[in-house]
């Protein structure tokens, strides 16, 4: 039986690195942008602004007319372009976001113009350059805009897109399948009889690497018997991933190694030393990666939250670590076991962790309350309330994803 740091480097060791990369439009509708990974740099093909630019209604001058009258004979709007040098003695009135003509230097704002017959005059000093965007003052053409490995977002998006990038690199997201099993497994909304249960781990799991980036399929539930796990293994080729719930222990029911071995699984290991999440088998299967999950819902969630979110962190180029930190623990804790504890707890309002909800791993409304998960090593000691405690900050990786 693998520790849990042992397993998961094992696990990520199989990733290589990033899928290869795709080009996606800017205004793909199909696939939307926001959230995907970039593949490669990307780097301006404009100048912005590509000339000098007005910040400001008003009139563009030579800094050393001022103070003075200045005749005024045109006028310049943003997207026009008039070559024509001021010279001398001319003011030219313009308009926020237009072009300066050659020889101009400086705007006198609007506000400071007293209008004269034919001009207009002004009664106060300019410094040169003032309310001018100077041609490149955000970025030049061939600059870096963003890095392989950036997260898209709306903010990024509207840099790359002022760059004049129609579309951009971007890494493929992952292909995960799910699949659920067991014969007391029935989808939410279907007739029920008294023993059996609402399917939610492939609901969750599905949403969960979407989340993360993944496409991803939920392939519904199959019942426990070697013909049915194997008709569904046979359709799951292909996929980076394939995750399953349910039969991944040595109970007489748990026929899913079995089932996928005939179907080409190259089985690396079986069972990790954590609570929830004891039973855990891993290996090759179909062109990718297979990752059999148990079928208490929280084990199965626990798993994903910690395996599968690196797993497609790392087929997008992304770190992997989950956001840990140091807690205070608000009341004692009895010595662990030779298994490592991920236990759900709750932030109280003074900011220390609450862990003394059960922690049966069929509890869902208990995972659900969870503010954070308590990292509590193997053979760990007795401590004392108030002692320090690593924590996986839920809250915090809700916003990652």
């Amino acid at each position: 039986m693998k520790d849990f740091d042992t397993a998961l480097a094992e696990i990520l060791a199989e990733i290589p690195g990033p899928l290869p990369g795709e080009d996606l439009g800017l205004n793909s509708a199909a696939d939307p942008i926001i959230g995907r990974v970039l593949s490669s740099d990307v780097h301006a093909h404009r100048t912005h602004p590509p000339l000098a630019m007005s910040a400001m209604d008003g009139y563009a001058v030579r800094a050393s007319d001022l103070p003075g009258d200045l005749r005024v004979e045109r006028e310049i709007a943003a997207g026009q372009h008039d070559q024509r040098v001021l010279v001398a003695g001319e003011a030219v009135r313009i308009f926020t976001g237009a072009p300066l003509p050659p020889g101009a230097d400086t705007i006198a704002i609007q506000e400071n113009a007293i209008d004269i017959p034919g001009g207009v005059r002004f009664e106060q000093a300019e410094t040169e350059g003032r309310f001018v965007r100077p041609a490149g003052l955000d970025f030049a053409e061939g600059d870096r805009l963003a890095s392989a490995g950036a997260v898209v977002s709306p903010r990024l998006l509207a840099l790359i897109a002022a760059g004049n990038n129609p579309a951009i690199p971007v890494v493929k997201r992952p292909r995960v399948a799910v699949l659920t099993t067991g014969d007391e497994i029935r989808a939410p909304g279907e007739a029920l009889g008294p023993a059996q249960i609402v399917s939610s781990n492939n609901i969750a799991i599905a949403a969960m690497a979407r989340a993360c980036g993944a496409e991803a399929t939920d392939f519904g539930s199959v019942g426990d018997s070697l013909p049915a796990l194997e008709a569904a293994a046979a359709r799951l080729q292909g996929f980076d991933i394939v995750v399953t719930t349910g039969g991944a222990s040595v109970g007489k029911h748990d026929l899913v190694a079995r089932a996928f071995e005939a179907q080409g699984l190259d089985l690396a290991f079986w069972k990790i030393a954590m609570r929830p999440g004891k039973p855990l088998i891993f290996g090759r299967f179909g062109g990718g990666l297979f990752l059999g999950l148990p079928g208490n819902p929280v084990s199965a969630l626990i798993l994903s939250l910690l395996i599968l979110w690196p797993m497609v962190a790392k087929l997008l180029g992304r770190p992997t670590d989950l956001p840990r930190r140091s807690a205070t623990i608000a009341h004692d804790l009895p010595a662990n076991d030779l298994r490592r504890d991920f236990i759900r707890a709750q932030r109280l309002p003074d900011g220390t962790i609450d862990a003394r909800r059960r922690q049966d791993s069929s509890m869902l409304s208990v995972l659900a309350a969870a503010d954070v998960i308590l990292d509590r090593p193997a053979h760990d000691s007795a401590i004392k309330a108030g002692a320090p405690v690593q924590i996986i900050d839920l809250g915090q990786l809700d916003t990652l994803f």
